[in-house]
């Protein structure tokens, strides 16, 4: 505890108190990612978290058809807002063959359904919590003022939930005298005023979002504008948005999760196996299990997320006869490259977006292009095929020019830089997960920064941690000194830092004044503590 802990009120200590006794004994996921020595971290990372072993009957891969989920219309148009309504509610779905699985949706799909917008036309979304427990919306990504961008305990209560003193919010001893609570329904407005990208929204809960997101929180909110219309890259059925997540199921198909309270109501965390991340050993992309899609033989714009907890991938596009098809980046979490860049495989992180055109031409009619996983085992290695069943015409390209309005901030531009450290931490007899060896606290401001200011963030890791900031986007200067990778091109909201990795990031911190975050988006780390305030004044 710091020297001062002992002034601070009841609450606020209680925080810290719950973080570290709540995640006992976790520096042994040094243990158990293998990460012993400065060796060992050179080496390929190791995954992080521990994976979870399906009880019920999988299906063999490449049988189940990729659904698409379904682009969600809006209730009203006039005076130039877009006004969507959005339920969120228990339901089940089979999401293994002949078998039901109780989930948390939104609007009763998982993923939920997507909303589809154009730059600079604002849309409101309202939010009915007819969960169990209470929610948080937040839209990844977006440029969002902080009343609707989803403060953790800016809370949405269900029906019959506990009435809270007036002014705070209290859940297992934290109290957050600025929390803004609204009971049943919320209106989320995003003005949207950015660039075209893939953002996606899903709950964001004080201590219990990975448990959410698993439960199937999660939808995908797309930004279109007319430059990025006018570059000819595949659209319509040729543009596929793909979700990428893992779970795993019980015997009886409910979705397994090693919450120490599985009604997610008072006590946060996992148990102590899964301190590092909660991994499943079914791959799901857009909520089906290692799914197929038919595709002609032309190319195909693949709009990529990684919405798993805690598992990264390296994805890599293989024909039955081993070649290896290109993966051509034109965007990255925050919109359009300024060119496209060529990748044999490509590795993303959790809540990492990737922009992608494969090209199957040259694929024969009958033929399958695998998706794999390299750094997954067993069944986790296969993530989706595509069969091409016919030749046709192909009027789209990818321009050498994608995007001219890429911000050119430079490091002599910064006004100040700051260093940042994410890692395992001991504190009150206890373990969590640390950002600058503090765990998250609402009533704490940590980085204070003025409208318009640019900085320099210095970030450094122990082991894998995907770094997501909120409100801006950034890009990424240089990692362990050198050059930044070749998929670290772009405007970015999410840096994966690698094992015992440090990376600079540069980003101008424009558009609204309040109170966001910067956290890990591994979400078992999030939820233990790997979470910090930023205030832009």
């Amino acid at each position: 505890m710091s020297e001062h802990e002992d002034d601070r009120p009841d609450g606020v200590r209680e925080v810290a108190r719950r973080h570290f006794l709540s995640i006992g004994g976790a520096l042994g996921l040094v243990a158990f990612t293998g990460l012993t020595t400065a060796h060992a971290l050179a080496r390929r990372p190791p995954r992080t978290g521990a994976e979870l072993r399906s009880e019920a009957p999988l299906p063999p891969p490449f049988q189940v058809p990729l659904p698409i989920p379904p682009v969600l219309r809006p209730v009203g148009t006039a005076g130039g807002v877009d006004r969507y309504e959005i339920t969120q509610r228990e339901t089940t779905a089979e999401i293994l063959p002949g078998i039901r699985t109780p989930l948390w949706t939104y609007e009763g799909t998982f993923p939920g359904p997507t909303i589809e917008s154009r730059r600079g036309r604002p849309v409101t979304v309202r939010h009915r919590n007819e969960l169990p427990v209470p929610t948080v919306v937040h839209l990844h990504g977006g440029r969002t003022p902080a009343a609707s961008d989803g403060y953790p305990t800016d809370l949405v209560l269900p029906g019959g939930w506990p009435a809270v003193q007036s002014g705070h919010h209290h859940m297992g001893g934290m109290r957050d005298p600025r929390a803004v609570e609204t009971r049943l329904t919320r209106d989320y407005t995003f003005p949207l005023d950015q660039r075209p990208t893939l953002l996606w929204y899903h709950d964001h809960r004080m201590d219990f979002t990975a448990p959410a997101i698993w439960r199937g929180l999660a939808g995908l909110h797309l930004v279109r504008d007319d430059a990025e219309d006018a570059l000819g890259l595949p659209s319509g059925p040729r543009e596929l948005p793909l979700m990428i997540s893992d779970r795993a199921f019980g015997a009886d198909g409910t979705l397994t999760y090693p919450a120490l309270d599985p009604a997610l109501r008072e006590r946060p965390g996992v148990q102590e196996p899964y301190l590092a991340g909660v991994l499943g050993d079914v791959i799901l992309v857009n909520g089906a299990p290692w799914p197929v899609h038919e595709v002609d033989a032309v190319r195909y714009r693949l709009r990529v997320l990684n919405a798993s907890n805690a598992r990264h991938y390296e994805l890599e596009a293989v024909t039955d006869d081993g070649r290896r098809l290109d993966l051509v980046q034109v965007g990255a979490d925050q919109g359009l490259l300024a060119a496209p860049v060529v990748h044999a495989s490509l590795p993303i992180a959790p809540a990492e977006r990737y922009d992608l055109v494969v090209d199957f031409s040259g694929v024969p009619v009958g033929g399958r292009v695998r998706i794999v996983n390299r750094l997954g085992s067993g069944r986790t290695r296969d993530v989706m095929a595509f069969r091409v069943t016919r030749k046709a015409k192909d009027g789209s390209r990818v321009p050498h020019v994608l995007s001219a309005d890429l911000p050119s901030w430079r490091r002599s531009d910064a006004v100040r830089v700051r260093d940042l450290s994410f890692r395992a931490g001991r504190m009150d007899g206890g373990h969590g997960w640390l950002i600058d060896g503090k765990p998250f606290d609402p009533a704490r401001t940590d980085v204070t920064t003025r409208l318009g200011d640019v900085e320099v963030w210095r970030l450094v890791a122990d082991v894998h941690h995907p770094v997501h900031l909120h409100l801006v986007g950034f890009r990424v200067l240089s990692r362990g000194g050198r050059p930044p990778l070749p998929h670290d091109a772009g405007l970015k909201d999410t840096v994966s830092l690698r094992p015992g990795e440090a990376a600079e990031i540069i980003t101008r911190f424009d558009g609204y004044r309040g109170r966001y975050l910067f956290h890990c988006h591994n979400a078992e780390h999030e939820d233990m503590g790997m979470m910090a305030n930023l205030q832009v004044t």
